[in-house]
């Protein structure tokens, strides 16, 4: 009966019901006393004084008593102080105010809710994002530190040895700064701290760049660098020529890390009118299906055993995907198994 009443209705309830029993009180004692009687406009004076009254009383009550417990949720569920005139702008009375409260703290419970589930998330991500530096690191620090202690122990001696260790121990070093370099990288796209130079080029130009960087790195697993049929047309784009160009070669060189022996690394050229989309192919090893929404992930490896052999530091996808973001484009990957991968980008034309 109560349940969608505002506070003012209950009030008028109160009030009623008060007055109509205080009425039929002294209507009642007015017939058994012979020394009091009241006519009908006394009763109906009493009735309305009465339920003036009450009305006042019941009101004042609960509009006081509601202010209270509101001003604590408020006070619990908000993370600012509330304004000073924050009794008229909250307190309705005409209103059912506990529903609008009860709404207010549902909207806090599930803003709460997804707050913590953002900091699960953060956390778990954190927690894997460490354990994947650690890793990576770990390795190159290892040997580095064989190798050094081996020369100290008496190697550095041996001419058929030293300088065999210290080029390992080089090649190490290399590697870890090659991953700082990588970290620093992305950092600074996540932070926004990495300006764009942007400005028209041809993209199959700098693919032709590109094509000729890693040409020596195909020959050596007899990978065939070219275009798909179709793709002879010119297009320009506005971009960051450079940040594209490492793009382009990261995905070349993934390719060539990944693809078949003898196999071929195909790039195309599509027109979208505003855009360019530009694809990546090989005719690979290919990823698993459940391996695919990783693939961005900083230190993923679907074939690790193999990303090793090849070297590199994991993080060459990661800073292709900030790369395309920043220059507020998509990048996405199509692969199966034994069949190869596609890395599709687009770029706003010029």
């Amino acid at each position: 009966m109560f349940k969608n009443q505002s506070p003012q209705q209950l009030a008028l309830f109160a009030a009623f019901s008060s007055a109509g029993l205080i009425a039929l009180l002294v209507y009642l004692v007015s017939l058994l006393s012979a020394h009091f009687e009241i006519s009908l406009p006394g009763l109906v004076l009493v009735f309305a004084v009465s339920l003036a009254i009450v009305f006042s009383a019941t009101y004042y009550f609960i509009r006081y008593y509601i202010f209270r417990k509101i001003k604590l949720i408020y006070k619990v569920i908000h993370r600012h102080k509330l304004p000073s005139d924050f009794k008229a702008q909250k307190i309705r009375m005409a209103r059912n105010i506990l529903d609008d409260v009860e709404e207010e703290v549902n909207q806090w419970a599930e803003e709460r809710s997804r707050e913590l589930d953002d900091l699960e998330k953060l956390a778990v991500y954190r927690r894997q994002f460490i354990g994947d530096v650690s890793h990576e690191l770990k390795t190159p620090i290892f040997n580095i530190q064989g190798f050094i202690h081996t020369l100290l122990d008496g190697a550095i001696d041996d001419p058929e040895v030293n300088m065999k260790y210290l080029n390992r121990a080089a090649k190490n070093i290399e590697r870890l700064q090659a991953i700082v370099e990588d970290l620093e990288t992305i950092n600074k796209l996540e932070a926004g701290q990495m300006i764009l130079d942007l400005r028209e080029f041809d993209i199959r130009e700098l693919t032709d760049e590109v094509f000729a960087d890693m040409e020596m790195k195909a020959a050596e697993r007899h990978i065939r660098l070219t275009y798909k049929e179709g793709a002879n047309q010119r297009f320009r784009v506005r971009a960051d020529k450079e940040s594209i160009r490492q793009v382009l070669i990261n995905l070349v060189q993934n390719s060539i890390k990944y693809g078949r022996k003898d196999g071929t690394t195909k790039v195309s050229f599509y027109d979208m009118e505003s855009y360019i989309l530009v694809e990546v192919s090989d005719n690979g090893i290919g990823m698993s299906a459940e391996h695919l929404p990783h693939v961005f992930d900083r230190f993923f490896r679907a074939d690790k055993s193999r990303s090793r052999e090849a070297g590199g530091t994991g993080l060459g996808l990661a800073i292709v995907k900030h790369i395309v973001e920043a220059h507020k484009q998509t990048i996405n990957v199509r692969s199966t198994p034994g069949q190869g991968s596609t890395f599709g980008l687009t770029l706003e034309k010029a």
